[in-house]
């Protein structure tokens, strides 16, 4: 009926709900912040109909700010068009287990207008129109994500009703690779990797991480699409099941003034019959000629598509110098100063880029580095030597320090107009204009405890 991985067919869907065992289905999607949203359907109405026909939600899913408040400037979606709706189609291939909530499964739907043509401003659409450019190349991406999150033993809604102000960490002090304090914390991290697993996730293990509280949870690498799916499931997933144990999590960029959470991303490129295009054992340090110009176009576009990797205000807060968040535009052997780290080997040859933080919409991040990576290629541009040292000193270009930046730079970027379409940078510039426009209307608690009294 149900593969031991946790995924489910149609028929296996029916045989489970013909049991007893199945009563809901959620159709989901990522939204532009990178929340999961969507429905929660019967599993008989599932099967008779949403499976083939999909289920509607209303297109201001994609025009929304973080607190859900329609906004301003969307070409897609307004008051003036009367916010009509679109239609959430179930991919079939997704359809999973979700062993935390009792009783339901989990499919992971594409956007379509309802005359049957895609939404091309939704983030897995975007993603999807870059994977389709490497297939016209015979080639295949396969990505992992490393998704970092702080754990709280307040309870979410307790958490909400502080302020999220003198929050109790789940560890005391500096927790990278420790065993000990991190044990305090297996019931809930277990309950994640177990539940994962059986929601057809391979998942690799735990460490904990520097930051007070802090963990990473891996999973093996997948091709792009499949991996961004997983992320998304994961990430809500483990929130859910935060909630279900009385405690918290946060996936902020940067919570406080200690490490923030980063979601470095690892990518690898493959021929169609599986070959290591990345790899030639003859060439320096291993690299082929068309690795290096991928990198050659990490490099080249990160600036420009900084927005894709870090995509709030609050994800600038993370570049500091000597965290290991990456502030310079740089690449590396196995080296942690530099944005770009390479490493491994053969099929294992790989890119890590470290500018994104846990609060990254991944679907968008993996495709603005195959979208930067094809730049790359495309032009043969040359890669420069590789930075040896400490790149928190060196003097190549920085990677952007404010929303506001990363926003110019995007909207101005040929690169991504091109690989991306105007409709897309023009709306997911519009979404960071509208932060920060929120942003500097905001009245915060360091301007208060600062002018309150003395100024």
């Amino acid at each position: 009926m149900v593969s031991s991985a946790g995924n489910l067919t149609l028929e296996s869907l029916a045989g489970l709900y013909a049991a007893g065992e199945i009563d809901t289905v959620i159709v989901a999607f990522t939204d532009m912040q990178g929340r999961l949203v969507g429905k929660r359907l019967s599993a008989r109405l599932f099967l008779e109909d949403a499976a083939q026909h999909g289920a509607e939600c209303c297109n201001y899913l994609l025009a929304v700010d973080v607190e859900m408040n329609t906004v301003d400037g969307y070409e897609i979606s307004s008051w003036q068009r009367g916010y009509g709706d679109m239609a959430m189609m179930p991919d079939m291939s997704t359809l999973r287990l979700a062993p935390w909530l009792p009783g339901t499964a989990l499919v992971t739907a594409d956007l379509q207008w309802l005359d049957g043509t895609p939404v091309t401003q939704s983030p897995r659409q975007i993603l999807t129109a870059q994977i389709d450019r490497l297939d016209a190349r015979g080639l295949d991406s396969f990505v992992a994500t490393e998704l970092e999150f702080i754990v709280f033993d307040d309870s979410f809604r307790d958490a909400w009703a502080k302020g999220y102000t003198n929050l109790t960490h789940a560890s005391d002090y500096n927790i990278d690779y420790a065993l000990l304090a991190s044990t305090r914390m297996e019931p809930l991290l277990r309950d994640i990797r177990v539940s994962m697993d059986g929601a057809g996730m391979f998942c690799e293990g735990v460490k904990g991480e520097c930051n007070h509280g802090q963990q990473e949870i891996g999973f093996r690498y997948d091709s792009a699409l499949v991996t961004c799916d997983n992320h998304s499931v994961y990430k809500n997933g483990a929130k859910e099941i935060a909630d279900r144990h009385g405690k918290s999590l946060t996936f902020m960029a940067k919570f406080n003034e200690r490490e923030g959470n980063s979601c470095h991303i690892h990518i690898s490129l493959r021929g169609k019959d599986g070959e290591a295009v990345f790899a030639d054992p003859d060439a320096e340090h291993g690299m082929s000629k068309m690795f290096r110009h991928f990198m050659a176009g990490q490099l080249a576009t990160m600036r420009e598509l900084t927005l894709f990797f870090a995509p709030n205000i609050n994800s600038y807060k993370r570049y500091v110098d000597g965290s290991f968040a990456p502030t310079a535009v740089a690449w590396g052997l196995d080296n942690r100063t530099c944005a770009l780290r390479v490493v491994g080997h053969g099929l294992g040859m790989r890119v890590e880029n470290r500018v994104p933080g846990g609060d990254v919409n991944q679907y968008l991040a993996v495709a603005a580095l195959i979208a930067g990576g094809l730049y790359g290629i495309e032009h043969e541009l040359e890669l420069e030597d590789a930075f040896v040292g400490n790149a928190y000193a060196g003097d190549t270009a920085r990677v952007p320090t404010t929303l506001r930046e990363a926003a110019e730079l995007f909207a101005g970027s040929a690169v991504a107009r091109q690989a991306f379409g105007d409709e897309v940078v023009d709306h997911y510039v519009n979404n960071a204009r509208i932060e920060l426009a929120a942003f500097d209307s905001a009245v915060t608690d360091w301007e208060r405890k600062r002018g309150f009294e003395r100024l």
